[in-house]
């Protein structure tokens, strides 16, 4: 069966299940004057409406349920702004589908049967430990399930179990980079390869993180309300996220609006589970912000490849009436010779308008001297890049606090 006859027939039995089983997603095609018998190949899809974070909230605990709530076998969960996490359920197929996703993006990734793959991420309601570690015993990896945190037992059991390749968030390897530095680690591990996702990273931090470790690292991509990770991935040539099109429709259009984008245009990543059977989604509005990269990845595959994520549309910060993102940032910091990539982002509101400082350490303990200059010269590059005037503060190495996942980019302070 080709792609789109296979993208199709997936699409139409998902629209099916939820216009059976899901009355509000029912309720909203009905309101579109959209009914499944209109829905017949990928090419009807802009017919659908789109489904959001909100709608799952809206649905706590399991609202959006398109199978007998019998068949259920798990439930994951991401958390939420609200109090209330997202629940995210899962049948014995789907568990099934999400490791097929899962071995088919390490595959992509490099990864084999004689690795050794180290799982630093929280396990739990949390689906990135999971997804890694099932999708790396299939392929006959021995699996590490060190789960987040603990970094001096990481450490030790990266070279005495000799893991070839670690899953984390980026922010994390990094405190890894400084780790293994600390304690002249580096000759004495045999990692190749970092697997590392779960928040947005620059180019910059990437190439701090390969020549620290000596590692190629790749970007990984996926959302729990999606499936989990599995949905794309990074090949060694770094150019691009292959996704699974096999699994999902991706689909690239307007923040604002909502219009489907042409190739090439950046906007907001909308994702169409064609597989799921619990809880499919639906042009699932993701909120990151991508493209599509045209032509075909070094690596020899034509399929389209994804840019990797810039950030969030509800990430953008506006300083005194210009946009920034957390990215941008990080970006210009990460060509800053001396600094160490542990950054922060103060936002405060004293006249009306937000301001923002930027505060970021050192990568070592500098005089005072030096310690001037190299505020003035970061001062100075944040203003030319940014195109606004923010502060800055240059902290000693340590200051800032290290995080087993997610790192806290942006504060609001009073």
């Amino acid at each position: 069966m080709e792609k789109a006859e296979k993208q199709s027939s997936g699409l139409v039995r998902s629209v099916r299940a939820m216009w059976e089983k899901v009355p509000f997603y029912r309720s909203r095609m009905e309101d579109m004057g959209v009914c499944p018998e209109d829905i017949v190949s990928v090419e009807d899809l802009h017919k659908l409406p789109f489904m959001t974070k909100s709608d799952l909230r809206d649905a706590y605990p399991m609202g959006i349920l398109a199978c007998d709530r019998d068949d259920v076998v798990r439930v994951h969960a991401s958390s939420g702004t609200t109090g209330k996490p997202t629940v995210v359920p899962y049948t014995r197929n789907d568990i099934t589908t999400w490791e097929e996703c899962m071995g088919n993006c390490l595959t992509t990734a490099g990864v084999t049967r004689g690795d050794v793959f180290q799982v630093i991420l929280g396990y739990g309601l949390f689906t990135g430990a999971l997804g890694f570690h099932y999708g790396a015993e299939k392929l006959g990896a021995m699996v590490i399930p060190t789960g987040g945190g603990f970094t001096g037992r990481q450490l030790m059991l990266m070279e005495d179990l000799g893991t070839t390749v670690f899953t984390s968030t980026p922010s994390y390897a990094l405190h890894l980079c400084e780790e293994v530095r600390k304690n002249g680690l580096r000759e004495k591990l045999r990692l190749r390869l970092a697997i590392l996702g779960g928040e947005a990273w620059t180019e910059q931090m990437r190439d701090r993180i390969e020549n620290e470790l000596g590692v190629i690292a790749l970007d990984s991509y996926g959302l729990s309300e999606v499936i989990g990770p599995g949905v794309a991935m990074e090949c060694p040539e770094r150019a691009g996220l292959h996704p699974d099109w096999e699994h999902f429709i991706f689909e690239i259009v307007d923040p604002e609006t909502g219009r489907v984008l042409p190739e090439g245009k950046e906007g907001e990543l909308v994702v169409t589970s064609l597989t799921k059977e619990a809880m499919p989604v639906i042009r699932y509005r993701t909120r990151d912000l991508t493209r599509f990269l045209p032509g075909r990845c070094p690596c020899g595959r034509d399929d389209m490849r994804l840019e990797r994520i810039k950030g969030r549309c509800d990430d953008m910060l506006i300083i005194r009436g210009v946009n920034v993102f957390p990215s941008q940032v990080e970006a210009v910091l990460g060509k800053i010779e001396g600094l160490s990539l542990h950054y922060r982002l103060d936002v405060f509101q004293p006249n009306g308008l937000k301001e923002l400082n930027v505060l970021c350490e050192a990568g070592r303990e500098l005089d005072e001297v030096a310690m001037g200059r190299m505020q003035k010269e970061v001062t100075k590059k944040l203003h030319e890049n940014l195109g606004i005037r923010v502060g800055f503060s240059l902290l000693s190495p340590g200051t800032l606090e290290r995080s087993a996942g997610k790192a806290v980019r942006v504060t609001q302070v009073a």
